[in-house]
């Protein structure tokens, strides 16, 4: 039987959204947030119990306070439904730092738990998802279903729906060329176009 694991206190979600709010500084304060939930967590529990349950949810806790930077902050909000806020990170950067800690923690065992544990996530930032605590925490949320829904294990960051329009904004020769950057640097045309709209907004700071 695996030992008794502290785990943190629950934070109230309105507590939590109040000190976020306080932390993005009126949307000035670049920031990302990271909404986890432990793959199949109920039926850990129903399978071996609750102690078992909360050296699982104390395993995760240990792995991302290790891993995610002294100025982060990791928040419990329930059951096995956990924040991680990320002051003066960006999305896509949010995004590598929580991949690696999601494989890190899937790829070992806990005890009494028998097969490794895996973890979905779901990322936002300001900017561009959102500027108001509110904003952010919708735009993680919708990252972490998508998450789920392409079959756990893995993170996502939100995408929002504007940005898969590109036909409206974009001539056929600007698109061409963005699919090509997108396949020459492996990386989303979407987090080329966030990264341009990252720079297009710091280049204009002081008229905002």
């Amino acid at each position: 039987m695996a030992p008794t694991s502290k785990k943190s206190p629950v934070v109230d979600r309105g507590v939590f959204l109040a000190r976020l709010e306080k932390g993005l500084h009126h949307g000035n304060a670049p920031l990302a947030v990271a909404l986890t939930d432990l793959d199949g967590f109920t039926e850990i529990n129903d399978r071996h119990g609750h102690e078992v349950g909360d050296a699982v949810l104390a395993a995760w806790e240990r792995v991302l306070a290790a891993n995610v930077g002294g100025r982060a902050s990791v928040v419990r909000l329930g059951g096995d439904e956990y924040v991680v806020v990320l002051p003066g990170m960006s999305a896509e950067n949010a995004l590598v730092l929580l991949e690696e800690v999601r494989g890190h923690f899937a790829a070992r065992p806990i005890e009494g738990a028998g097969e490794p544990v895996s973890v979905s996530v779901g990322v936002a930032a300001n900017p561009p998802h959102g500027t108001t605590a509110e904003e952010l925490w919708r735009a993680a949320g919708e990252a972490l279903m998508r998450a789920k829904r392409d079959g756990r294990n893995r993170v996502a960051i939100y995408v929002e729906e504007k940005m898969t329009m590109k036909s409206n904004y974009y001539s056929k020769a600007n698109l061409e060329r963005l699919a090509k950057l997108s396949t020459a640097t492996d990386r989303t045309e979407a987090s080329l176009l966030r990264e341009a709209l990252d720079d297009l907004l710091y280049k204009f700071r002081d008229a905002l």
